[in-house]
């Protein structure tokens, strides 16, 4: 990197990895190709007992690439993965990656310009979301997880003209002192992980920025089946983050549970109560309005996109206001065991 200072700090790439055949190659292509000194960079991944190939493919790079090596994760799960690599880093950087990204030749060497310019704690930067295929499917999912009507004011998603401080940001670039600080990953979050700890880390008066000049592919997930997995585990996990914080962190996470109660309420009173089918009539095709005239804007000519963008917001929505209830229930009321389907990650 130009004007860059020769002595860089040391940096540990920490990246969960289980069953991505498809995608870590050129994931780990992208990180050993950027401008930052290989000398200065360890990559440690740490993979889930992957059982597709993936283990053979890391075995390559660990054999070709002195900066690379294999942890493994016996527990299976994002945030075990990141406290093994945390566990192993030398460096007094610790930059979060995800194997289903590509990354810009100076993504880390701008994240680490950004942490030393700011004294922030954690910097990151925005997700460039990309289809996974080039069917209507992938293309409509893709404009979903990147649109506000998707995903509200997530910031990190939908863009930001300047540099804001944030309550979280993906793939982080933290100073190795936050862990010693505030400790590591709750290995009990199989989703959420991130917005616990960076919680915690501003709790404490760490400052979380987002660098909006700093971008990286994400690859979205490929199919509606998927993308609902996803979001019901991000909404059922959100209830236990807000029993572990004491609160519920951002307004935004109540949003599509309410609405789902706001419907289910309404329709299921509506032979009992007046006007409680007139309430559900509004509402519905309120939402249905929004769904249908966000569709058509965000895809334009792509009428096969719009169409499927009209089944990608209502499963970005009521995906993870089922998981939100379900959560409630499980972590809230009951507080037991969450139920192996909640907890099995997919790809």
């Amino acid at each position: 990197m130009v004007g860059a200072p020769v002595s860089r700090p040391l940096v540990s790439v920490a990246i969960p990895c289980r069953n991505e055949k498809a995608y870590i190659a050129a994931c780990l292509d992208s990180i050993l190709a950027g401008d930052y000194p290989r000398e200065r960079l360890e990559i440690l991944v740490a993979d889930g007992q992957s059982d597709d190939g993936t283990r053979d493919i890391l075995a390559q790079y660990v054999a070709d690439y002195r900066c690379v090596t294999m942890i493994d994760n016996l527990k299976r799960n994002t945030p075990a993965a990141l406290n093994a690599a945390i566990r192993a880093a030398s460096g007094c950087v610790i930059v979060r990656m995800d194997a289903h990204v590509l990354y810009p030749p100076d993504y880390i060497s701008r994240l680490v310009d950004a942490l030393e310019e700011t004294g922030a704690d954690n910097v990151g930067g925005v997700l460039k979301t990309v289809p996974a295929d080039d069917t209507p499917a992938a293309r409509a999912i893709a404009i979903g997880l990147s649109h506000p009507f998707g995903v509200s004011n997530s910031h990190f998603r939908t863009g930001a003209t300047e540099r804001r401080e944030v309550d979280t940001v993906p793939f982080g670039c933290y100073r190795r002192e936050v862990f010693e600080r505030i400790g590591l990953f709750d290995e009990e979050l199989i989703r959420n992980q991130d917005d616990e700890l960076n919680f915690r880390l501003t709790r404490q008066g760490g400052r979380i920025l987002l660098v909006p000049e700093v971008t990286c592919r994400y690859f979205a997930r490929r199919s509606f089946r998927h993308l609902s997995r996803m979001y019901y585990q991000y909404g059922y996990f959100k209830p236990l983050v807000a029993r572990k914080v004491g609160r519920v962190m951002t307004a935004r996470q109540l949003v599509p549970s309410i609405l789902l109660l706001a419907l289910i309420g309404s329709g299921g009173l509506s032979s009992w109560v007046p006007g409680a089918g007139a309430a559900f009539a509004c509402i519905a095709a309120l939402y249905v309005g929004f769904v249908l005239a966000c569709s058509a804007v965000a895809a334009g000519r792509d009428w096969r996109c719009g169409a499927a963008l009209t089944a990608v917001f209502p499963i970005l929505h009521f995906s993870y206001g089922c998981g939100f209830l379900r959560g409630i229930y499980d972590h809230l009321l009951n507080q037991g065991v969450p139920a192996a389907a909640e907890t099995a990650l997919s790809r």
